[in-house]
């Protein structure tokens, strides 16, 4: 499935002074306008503004039924798969599918035939069919109940919040708010999980539904990787202003034969841009030095040729770039020069 669709990049090119020049395009691009983030704006404005849909009973949940000046018949019982609940006197009852008004008017009717306008009430217990479910870098990542005023902080709070994991003896929270996602339906609803989580923005922290889906990202998309002619290839935690100069110190500085320039890959699986920075100019103050992205890639090649071939001809447009950008380190070293 993730390979689908994703063997041709557009913004490939096969010669690196075709690349755009990252002192220049890099630090001018704006990835989100202010008409997109209006737009998002506005969609969850609608998506507050939305009536919340009517509980509809589903198997699993668990209800207790009551019947005025009848306590006898009181009973406490699951849906069953097919929707019915079991009752005194009537037995099987058909309520899956129904509101809970509905509900009662069925087995009011039901009992009819055995008590004079019999008044009922029915009570959820229990409801597990009203879920959502939350994955990725989250403790306890699972299926949960979602049935209430239940919001989008509410869930991370159930899955117990954000894994741990450990790099260069930090331990650190798991999760990237800014690569998770958020699918209701066939829709991506793009709200701001930071804005929701760690501030409680109402706008973002929307209520959850029956059948959304979350997913928290994994920190290993904060990181910055290097590899390529610098001494020492590795991924790097990202931090704001992180520029390409931190980077390549960070890996131990380049390697005495290097191109002059170095290549940085942003935008993920499927959109992947490349650009040209000028080593030599920004080394010797020239040009400024180009700030990271979280989850950029920086490729030093070891000249224009040898970098094509073995950049290009093993790389683009092929799908090993997948596994280049998922583990761009173990690529380079299983692909060093190996012509």
């Amino acid at each position: 499935m993730l390979l689908s669709g994703l063997f041709w990049f557009p913004g490939c090119k096969s010669v690196y002074s075709e690349l755009p020049d990252a002192s220049t395009v890099l630090l001018e691009e704006s990835e989100i306008t202010a008409e997109d983030i209006q737009a998002r704006e506005k969609k969850l404005e609608d998506i507050a503004a939305e009536p919340y849909p009517d509980y509809i009973i589903d198997a699993g949940d668990i209800f207790t039924v009551k019947v005025y000046n009848n306590p006898d018949l009181e009973v406490t019982t699951p849906v069953t798969p097919d929707g019915y609940i079991a009752m005194m006197f009537v037995g099987q009852i058909k309520v899956g599918g129904m509101t809970i008004p509905e509900a009662v008017k069925q087995v009011e009717s039901a009992l009819s035939a055995y008590i004079k306008n019999p008044v009922v009430g029915i009570l959820p217990q229990e409801i597990r069919s009203q879920t959502a479910t939350i994955s990725g870098a989250v403790t306890e990542p699972g299926i949960y109940s979602v049935h209430g005023n239940i919001k989008l902080a509410d869930l991370f709070a159930k899955a117990r919040g954000s894994s741990k994991r450990l790099f260069d003896g930090k331990v650190l929270d798991g999760h990237d708010f800014a690569n998770s996602f958020f699918v209701r339906g066939k829709e991506i609803i793009p709200v701001d999980f930071s804005k929701a989580i760690d501030f409680g923005d109402p706008l973002h922290n929307i209520r959850l539904r029956k059948g959304d889906y979350i997913y928290i990202a994994a920190r290993t998309e904060k990181m910055v990787s290097v590899f390529g002619e610098v001494r020492t290839p590795r991924f790097q935690l990202w931090n704001p202003g992180m520029g390409l100069l931190e980077a390549l110190s960070n890996s131990g500085g380049l390697r005495d034969e290097h191109w002059e320039y170095a290549v940085v890959m942003r935008g993920g699986i499927g959109n992947t841009r490349f650009y040209r920075a000028d080593l030599q100019a920004i080394l010797n103050g020239i040009k400024p030095n180009i700030p990271l992205q979280a989850g950029d890639i920086v490729y030093i090649p070891k000249d224009g040729v040898s970098g094509y071939n073995v950049f290009v001809r093993k790389v683009m447009p092929t799908a090993q770039l997948i596994n280049m950008l998922l583990s761009p380190i173990a690529f380079w070293y299983d692909n060093h020069y190996d012509d």
